[in-house]
This record gives C-alpha cells, sequence and structure tokens, in this order.
C-alpha cells in the first residue's frame, strides 16, 4: 500500500477480441496479492466462449470480486471506494467512446469515468485496429483527460517462443503502468548489458 491507497484494481473486460488479456491480468494480479474488482461486459462473455475454454463463472471466481455489468450503484461507482485505479483489457471501440464522452451505460464506462475524475489510473488496453480519424481523435481526448492509451502490441525483443509469452509480456507491460511487477516481463537491456 502507498499513500494510504489499498493494493486494489479494478478490471473491465469488454467484448473486443482478446479477452485471454483480461483473464492473464487477473491472473497475474492474483500471483501479485492484489485485491481485483472485476466486471465483464456481456459481449465479453460472448467473445469468451469463441476465443476460450473459460467460463464466465470461472473467470469471476478469479476475481476477488465481481460485479454485474449493470451494478451501476455497485461499490466501484464511486469515488470514495478507493483504487490505484482500473485496466480495461480488452478495450472494445464502444467502451472507449462511452468513457471519452462521460456517457456512462455500463458499470465499465461508469467506473472508468470515476477512475479519471478521481485522477486515478486508467489504463486502456485499446484493441481495434485499423482506427479511423474518429478513433484517434478519441483516443486523443482520452489520453488529455489522464487516461493511459496502451494498445494491445506484441513486442519481439523478448523473442517469444509462444503465444503465452506474448500475452504474458503485454499484460505485464500494462501493469508496470500500476508500479506492479509480474516476473513476466522481459526487460530492455542496453548494450553494456547484454
Amino acid at each position: 500500500m502507498s499513500n494510504g491507497t489499498p493494493d486494489r484494481i479494478i478490471v473491465g473486460i469488454t467484448g473486443a477480441s482478446g479477452v485471454i488479456y483480461g483473464i492473464r491480468a487477473l491472473e497475474l494480479l492474483a500471483e501479485a496479492g492484489v485485491e481485483t474488482h472485476l466486471v465483464i461486459s456481456k459481449a465479453a462473455e460472448l467473445t469468451m466462449t469463441y476465443e476460450t475454454d473459460v467460463r464466465a463463472a470461472d473467470l469471476r471466481a478469479r476475481a476477488s470480486r465481481w460485479y454485474s455489468p449493470g451494478d451501476i450503484g455497485a461499490a466501484i461507482s464511486s469515488g470514495s471506494f478507493k483504487t490505484k485505479g482500473m485496466l480495461i483489457v480488452p478495450c472494445s471501440v464502444r467502451s472507449m467512446s462511452e468513457i471519452a464522452t462521460g456517457i456512462t451505460s455500463t458499470l465499465i464506462s461508469r467506473a472508468a469515468d470515476v477512475v479519471l475524475k478521481e485522477r486515478r489510473r486508467l489504463v486502456l488496453g485499446v484493441r481495434e485496429t485499423p482506427l479511423h480519424g474518429g478513433h484517434l481523435r478519441t483516443l486523443v481526448q482520452l489520453s488529455d483527460m489522464g487516461a493511459v492509451i496502451a494498445p494491445i502490441v506484441p513486442a519481439f525483443y523478448q523473442k517469444p517462443q509462444t503465444i503465452d509469452d506474448i500475452v504474458n509480456h503485454t499484460i505485464g507491460r500494462m501493469l508496470d503502468l500500476f508500479d506492479i511487477d509480474t516476473g513476466k516481463v522481459k526487460r530492455w537491456k542496453d548494450q553494456e548489458q547484454q
């Protein structure tokens, strides 16, 4: 704990492809001893059935606490509920657009709005390509509002051998943004250290 803020992170998983990133984030946060508060959108539950063998109930069981996406009265929708911030991964274009405009029709967008207004860390693992000008302007707006835009982009300097290597490194870098070292990131070394 630092500055009285509990080791607590909100994790939002939206319906964009790449739900494995949200699943892995929950796993790595649990290994790091971080309390997690999970919201899975209805679209994310559908995407999970296409992309993984993980059931929504099993994923919810991995979180310290979970909430229905329609529960806008949940603890995480209040600024008085202290957290280190929120990670939305994968983050769909719809969710990023709701957050940018302040239209909070789901608990994921409401919790993100609260994180921004309280000046806490909001990390968006945006998963979309290609991006048109409207998407890019929305991302700039979110960055100007204080969000960290962390597109899901693999790094190859780590010489990944498996998909798990890529997923672990990407999530490890996102969790670095909360000062959580998962031990999964192969750090860049300068020439003298190699």
